[in-house]
């Protein structure tokens, strides 16, 4: 069996920038055991594997299909930049002819579409709810250290702590951080949390303009920083729309790649707009 496979670079127009993501096209499903040994041997933070419904399908002309990610470590339940890896492939290596593509998710129906040199994705929108720092004190000790606080936050539908820092930090203090990873772990008593979201507020009114800045940290599955995190967005944007009043929101998560991703919230739905470059393109024989 011939696999094509790809890497692309997500929330990016540069190589060796934003996210990497490997994306693998299948005819039919694999098993369960292939899924997690082909994502742990690319070793990325996610491996997206889209799967026609049919076998017949073809990759350029058909519009749904199932959509299914991996980190190193198990599967989870929302990728946003190995969605948009794997809607890239599609519309521009496939020169897929729809003007929406759908993917068919554990986290639902995800629609994807062209708008310029955009890729446009249609998410859900997440609610985080006030969390007691107490209860997290030693795991936000490992992550920021003694920073001060404005905010801690924890997304039940996700499983993410969000920590927004006080607006008298800067960015050098967001990207100086360095939480280890094990510590990280071993710090969390909850049981709740598998990722750690840390934000601060932007400075819109100076180029570019980004309303805020986050970083992403998940070694519960394999990732010790995700580089640009879709699904920690589809937490902030909420968070961050309802404290600046604004439904259009520019972001940058700050990690050594780093990446811009431009936000729209819709009611309960979010609308992430991003970029993806090609790095590679081979094929895997099994």
């Amino acid at each position: 069996m011939d696999i094509p496979v790809f890497i692309m670079d997500a929330f990016t127009n540069l190589p060796f920038k934003g996210n990497p993501a490997c994306v693998c096209l299948l005819q039919k499903p694999l098993s369960e055991e292939l899924y997690q040994k082909i994502a742990t041997e690319m070793n990325l933070s996610e491996t997206a594997f889209v799967i026609c419904k049919n076998s017949a399908d073809n990759f350029s002309t058909v519009s749904r299909f199932n959509l299914r990610w991996f980190s190193p470590t198990n599967e989870v339940r929302l990728c946003g930049h190995a969605t948009l890896a794997s809607s890239a492939v599609l519309f521009y290596h496939k020169k897929n002819i729809n003007q929406e593509i759908v993917f068919d998710t554990l986290s639902g129906e995800l629609c994807n579409r062209m708008r310029g040199d955009c890729i446009v994705m249609d998410f859900p929108l997440y609610t985080s709810t006030p969390q007691d720092p107490n209860e997290v004190a030693d795991l936000i000790k490992v992550v920021v250290g003694d920073l001060p606080l404005e905010d801690a936050r924890y997304s039940d539908d996700t499983k993410k702590l969000l920590l927004r820092l006080a607006d008298t930090c800067d960015t050098s203090a967001l990207t100086s951080l360095r939480p280890d990873p094990e510590k990280m772990m071993n710090s969390e008593h909850t049981g709740k949390v598998k990722g750690v979201i840390v934000t601060i507020k932007g400075a819109p009114e100076s180029q570019p303009g980004y309303d805020f800045f986050s970083r992403y940290f998940s070694p519960w599955n394999g990732i010790p920083e995700d580089p640009v995190t879709g699904s920690a967005h589809s937490v902030l944007a909420k968070y961050w729309s309802e404290k600046l009043g604004k439904q259009r929101l520019l972001a940058y998560q700050s990690s050594s790649r780093g990446g811009e991703l431009e936000l729209e919230t819709k009611g309960h739905r979010l609308d992430i707009a991003g970029r993806a470059v090609f790095v590679l393109q081979g094929t895997m024989t099994l």
